[in-house]
């Protein structure tokens, strides 16, 4: 059955006598439960069939007539796309770009020609609705113009979502993913503030809902806490608009039976006993999914997941700690420092794990030695227990770093940067290092590096550490250089002339971190370079020239100044702007200057102050800047409405907005600014041949804020953009077997060439056999990212490495015996890292579980190859037929027979015939080490030498079974006598006697057994207890001998004083020569005051009346220009005042000879009335003057009562004393001169 037009109109309720003013298209048809039909042919025929009818290819019949189609039927076409919408009559509002209203025909002309649709229209008068109906053969092409033609005719209208907080990142998305999502489906306007937009938080602390509705006070910290909502606004035409808010409320609602709970402040010694019960904790949950997390720092349990599992979780948490809080108890006692290192960490939860209680440390940086442990009262007991064993589990070495404290800063940096503890650690297997951190420099007195493990390893780990220390003596230096201009010198573009000072002079150059703003850029002569010199001469002069060429780099770089200015603290704020933002803009991206504003100052007398430092044009700058900003703030013009827009490539809009928006987040956060990116509607043809278009796409951007720094994160964006234009990416093909040669150590060889380039390089990593990387790489590629020429780069010479390591990368395998891997290896693998760093090679020494042979690959190249097989063939040969045996030594007597340094060893094993060389000896003799327990001694090596050492060693064990340990009272004031200079004595007296002294402080004076006569020292200071240890007779012939050489004590000193006037203490002392003789004679003297004057008046400028005369002509009776000589008076200007002079003598006779001569010495001072300077052409005839050990000097002061200095630096001769005196003395020493130039006058003749 077929319809006419007619008839449809009255079908669908249409009055023919009124007809509608829209386009002359066909009228939709309706089902019978009256909804619309779109794809009924007889409501909606087309003028030509669409695609082949299911019973035949028999057309349909035509719709407008009964005759048939009017049209002939065409070529079938693909399958068309539609879709339809109602709107009413309200809701089409339809605006043109001029403002004035267009009809809906004319708006659905507009959206025909713009996109490949088919549009139509059916307006119901009575209901006053139009249904719109589209059809295209491109579903994209359907959808926008569906978009189109309700933004033109639907009314714009902005709806308000408040949405909480917690939902915003699910709102958004991965990357803004989500939200995009939206915006693309819609076409309309999602706009979520910032958070530091929204209104400041109330007195609670939380901010109030965009509804205006109060937050009610938080409930507790263990309660949710109170979630603000985030007004979201949503622009665009109406229906669009609702779809948004529908789909966002959709995503809110999958989010809301969710909840998040805290349990703050959580005490530090409960927090531990906490962690066990993890499975408890999340067995209240009740099989409902909940996440647990712990921030320890903060001491706190972060429960996340279905509400009600939240609230069981929260409350067996509470309850545990109420119960743990009413349990435990706590005890406290002292540890020295070092021990406290075994008791963190790991080990800490062994401690627990033992004895169920918890230690707890004071932190490395606090002086306190006090520990405190935290149990229940029947297991405290045992954690003093299990923390005593943990704290003597290892042996601790406290290494001092030498002095003065500018030296230990150069040397802790220098370990710092270079990270040599762990490399100590690594080159040392079961010794940990640990180096303190700089901030404690400025406390500790002492600075000391911990080396904790095995006793073998740490004592292997402190002989490397000393011999470093050795290396670096006179190689370091400090060199003061602005720290503003560090960025510059350690710029990429210097960065080859850095890395040529290691090369030229092998200084390493560490610049302070910039965040520190110091100064000092430490300069390290490298001492682990093959080529660095021991002279300490050649050090300083390396050293030197590094400096000089950084201080030119300097002054090269910058000429840098401080400029103070005044401004009101009223007006800071405007500087400082948002968070910093304003300041940021305006020291810059390069960050070389320095904005100090206020209190930070450091001004006491006014806060009214911005400091600038750095270069000379930035200072210029940023104060013109500064000013300009608070001129602005004060005339109130200051406004943060200056926009800019401009288009960038859509390609780059992922890379700068970054990961989860971190790269605009930093622009906006640093430069206070808000950054719109949106894409164009339209993508624009660019053509670039006659036949080619290629679509070029763009996103929008438009930046708001502050003008200045508006400009500035253009900037920015523009020369970020003009930087990933650049990019290109290359991938190389090889082979996987070279890649880690390529990566090097921890990636350094790698790391090198991406900073050398400015690069990315990419290697595929292995997981489960498989290479695996986000690049999709194959095992053979290696992908090279970055700017053009950079990559080029990087390419050429990682393809040069790549044939290096074809050359080097040769493989041997041998086979050695499996006695002889000990010796290969050497102590703490001294020997086989010997090998290796000498030929270059590589070597790895597997034992495959095969008593007798041990495999030995070494890779390289062949000549290194060679000479590493050599050398350890040689060594394996070197080892004989070996035996093992043991002996039973009891452990007290292990370290008397080990000796200081294992000397004592050393020489049993001489004695038995051993080898003299420390490393074979190594391995012959075993003692249980220290934590292991056992007497037994255990022996291996050639069976004559092992017989040898287990008789000697049985030998010795009868003898210490034998001795005795005595002891003697010496006052602790004559300790360092009887042991002497460098232990002179004392080693002379144990030598001679054969027993063993030990002095209080000493490190085995505790470790010596009872005392045989202990009861005789019962009331005796231990600080005057000496130890001595050894066969009884030859103990007690030392106690004898330490007796008598004790000294009775010395009686009370006497005393006196004399008054000496300040201006003849240079007289009286003789350049210290009286105190030296009054010290010999007992006497001790202390001056209440010293002079600041010198001792002797200046030498006056020579005048024209001065004296002069030849002495190279006897016979010249008239004075030449030889010699010249002025007298001054010695008191005139001389410093006033008198000072007291304390003596102190052992007896009244002593006393009395002191103050007699210093009574004759300030009465001969009295007498030194005048200086005279004798200047001489030339110092030739000074020796003859001073004479053989000065006895010519000191004649002629005995003759003339004159003193007599003659000076080192210059040729003038200083004389002090009566005005004949210095007269008499001035003709002697001009005689002596006069004869030498005769003398050497006839030698010349």
């Amino acid at each position: 059955m077929s319809f006419s037009a007619a008839d449809l109109q009255k079908k669908h309720g249409f009055d023919t006598q009124e007809p509608t003013p829209v386009s002359p298209v066909s009228t939709p048809g309706v089902q019978a439960n009256g909804t619309l039909d779109t794809d009924s042919q007889e409501a909606f025929p087309s003028l030509a069939p669409s695609s082949a009818v299911p019973n035949g290819n028999r057309a349909p019949a035509s719709a407008w007539s009964a005759a048939g189609p009017r049209i002939r039927p065409t070529v079938q076409k693909a399958p068309l796309f539609s879709d339809s919408f109602i709107l009413s009559s309200a809701e089409i509002a339809a605006v043109g770009k001029d403002g004035k209203s267009i009809s809906s025909g004319e708006v659905m002309k507009q959206v025909m020609s713009q996109y490949k649709v088919r549009l139509e229209a059916s307006t119901n008068s009575r209901s006053r609705q139009t249904t719109f109906f589209l059809k295209s053969e491109s579903q994209k092409d359907l959808e926008k113009a569906k978009r189109a033609l309700l933004a033109h005719l639907s009314p714009v209208v902005s709806l308000t979502l408040n949405a909480p907080a917690s939902t915003i990142p699910t709102i958004i998305g991965p990357k803004g993913a989500t939200l995009k999502k939206i915006r693309d489906q819609t076409g309309v306007r999602v706009d979520i503030p910032r958070r530091d937009t929204l209104p400041l938080p109330n007195g609670n602390g939380s901010a109030h809902p965009a509804s205006g509705v109060a937050s009610p006070a938080p409930l507790g910290d263990e309660e949710e806490e109170e979630e603000p909502t985030i007004p979201i606004t949503i622009t665009g035409p109406q229906p669009l608009a609702q779809e948004a808010e529908a789909s966002l409320k959709e995503i809110i609602a999958t989010k809301r039976s969710r909840s998040t709970q805290r349990v703050r402040d959580i005490p530090a010694h409960i927090l531990p006993f906490l962690k066990p019960h993890r499975e408890r904790f999340e067995g209240a949950a009740k099989g409902e999914e909940i996440q647990l997390s712990l921030d320890v720092d903060a001491r706190e349990i972060t429960v996340t997941g279905e509400r009600e599992a939240v609230g069981r979780v929260v409350d067996t948490i509470r309850s545990a700690m109420d119960y743990y809080k009413a349990e435990v108890t706590q005890i406290k006692f002292s540890l020295p420092k070092r021990q406290h290192r075994l008791l963190t960490g790991k080990d800490a939860e062994d401690i627990q794990a033992t004895s169920k209680c918890v230690v707890v440390v004071p932190k490395p940086e606090e002086p306190s030695e006090e520990l405190i442990i935290w149990g229940k009262p029947i297991d405290v007991g045992n954690g003093v227990q299990a923390v005593m064993q943990k704290a003597n589990s290892a042996y601790i070495h406290e290494f001092p770093l030498p002095g003065p404290s500018p030296v230990t800063r150069q040397l802790l940096t220098y370990f710092t940067r270079v990270g040599y503890a762990q490399t100590l650690s690594t080159q040392n297997p079961g010794c940990s290092v640990y180096t303190p951190a700089l901030s404690t420099l400025d406390k500790a007195t002492v600075v000391n590096v911990d080396m904790v493990g095995e006793k073998s390893a740490v004592d292997s780990a402190v002989s490397m550490f000393s011999a470093l220390i050795g290396k670096l003596f006179s190689a370091t230096k400090e060199v003061q250089i602005d720290w503003l201009v560090h960025r510059i010198i350690n710029s990429p573009k210097n960065a080859k002339k850095i890395r040529a000072f290691h090369e030229a002079h092998n200084v390493s150059v560490f610049f302070p971190p910039e965040s520190a703003e110091q100064s000092l850029v430490l300069l390290v002569y490298d001492p682990t370079s093959p080529s660095a010199s021991p002279s300490p001469v050649e050090k300083v002069k390396n050293l030197e020239d590094v400096e000089k060429e950084l201080l030119k780099m300097a002054k090269d770089a910058a000429d840098v100044k401080t400029q103070t200015i005044s401004v009101e603290k009223k007006w800071h704020d405007a500087v400082v702007g948002q968070k910093g933002t304003t300041l940021n803009a305006i020291i810059g991206e390069d960050k070389t200057l320095s904005v100090k504003v206020g209190a930070d100052v450091g001004d006491a007398s006014t806060e009214d102050v911005i400091m600038v430092r750095g270069t000379s044009a930035d200072v210029d700058r940023a104060v013109k800047e500064i000013l300009k900003i608070v001129e602005d703030a004060k005339n109130d013009a200051v406004v943060s409405s200056y926009s800019t827009e401009f288009d960038i490539g859509r390609e780059y809009v992922g890379r700068i907005v970054g990961a989860q928006g971190a790269g605009v987040n930093k622009l906006r956060d640093t430069l206070g600014v808000k950054i719109d990116f949106a894409d164009d509607a339209d993508d624009k043809e660019q053509v670039v041949s006659r036949k080619k278009k290629v679509v070029q796409q763009s996103s929008h951007v438009k930046i708001t804020g502050r003008k200045e720094n508006v400009e500035e994160a253009k900037k920015r964006i523009l020369t970020q953009v003009e930087r990933l234009a650049d990019e290109t990416s290359e991938v190389l093909k090889i082979s996987h077997q070279y890649h880690s040669g390529l990566i090097g150590q921890s990636g350094k060889y790698v790391v090198r060439l991406e900073e050398k380039y400015s690069v990315k390089i990419i290697f595929p990593r292995e997981e489960n056999g498989d290479a695996r990387t986000r690049e999709q790489l194959k095992p053979d590629e290696v992908l090279v990212k970055g700017g053009k020429k950079g990559v080029a780069g990087a390419k050429a010479e990682l393809l040069d490495a790549v044939e290096f390591e074809k050359e080097s990368n040769n493989v041997i395998s041998f086979t050695i015996p499996a006695r002889s891997v000990a010796r290969v290896l050497g102590r703490a693998g001294a020997t086989i890292n010997e090998i290796k760093d000498t030929t270059g090679a590589q070597i790895d020494v597997d034992k495959a579980g095969d008593e007798k042979i041990a495999n030995i690959s070494v890779r390289g190249t062949k000549q290194a190859i060679a000479e590493a097989k050599a050398a350890i063939l040689a060594i394996s040969d070197q080892v004989g037929e070996e035996t093992t045996d043991a002996v039973n030594v009891e452990s007290k007597f292990h370290r008397s027979i080990i000796g200081a340094g294992g000397q004592g060893l050393k020489e049993l094993i001489l004695r038995c015939g051993g080898p003299a060389d420390a490393k074979a000896q190594a391995g012959l003799v075993r003692f249980p080490r220290q934590g292991e327990t056992g007497d037994e001694v255990r022996l291996r090596g050639e069976p004559k030498v092992v017989a040898k050492l287990k008789v000697e060693l049985e030998k010795i064990a009868a003898t210490l079974r034998d001795r005795v340990t005595l002891g003697v009272e010496v006052p602790a004031a004559q300790h360092r006598a009887l042991i002497g200079r460098g232990g002179q004595h004392l080693n002379e007296l144990q030598n001679r006697l054969g027993v063993q002294v030990q002095f209080p402080g000493s490190r085995s004076y505790n470790q010596v057994g009872e005392l045989a006569n202990e009861a005789e020292f019962a009331a005796v200071d231990p600080a005057n207890l000496v130890k001595v240890t050894g066969p009884r007779a030859a103990c007690e012939k030392a106690v004898e001998e330490l007796k008598t050489q004790v000294k009775p004590p010395a009686p009370e000193a006497v005393t006196a004083t004399v008054t000496v006037p300040l201006k003849y203490h240079h007289a009286v002392t003789q350049q210290g020569n009286f105190f030296r003789n009054l010290r010999t004679s007992g006497v001790q003297v202390e001056q209440s005051a010293m002079p600041q004057k010198p001792a002797v008046p200046p030498n006056p400028a020579p005048q024209e009346g001065a004296t002069e005369a030849r002495i190279d002509d006897p016979d010249a009776e008239t004075p030449s220009s030889g010699v010249q000589w002025q007298v001054v008076p010695n008191y005139e200007d001389a410093e006033e005042g008198d000072s007291e002079w304390t003596f102190k003598a052992r007896d009244q006779a002593g006393l009395d000879r002191a103050l007699k001569m210093t009574q004759g010495a300030i009465e001969h001072a009295e007498k030194m009335s005048h200086v005279g300077f004798l200047t001489l052409p030339d110092r030739t005839s000074f020796p003859r003057i001073v004479g053989s050990k000065g006895a010519n000097v000191a004649r002629l002061r005995n003759e003339s009562g004159a003193d007599i200095t003659v000076s080192r630096e210059d040729t003038t001769i200083v004389i002090i004393g009566s005005e004949t005196a210095i007269e008499t003395a001035k003709e002697a020493i001009l005689k002596i001169a006069n004869t030498n130039s005769r003398s050497r006058g006839r030698r010349d003749a």
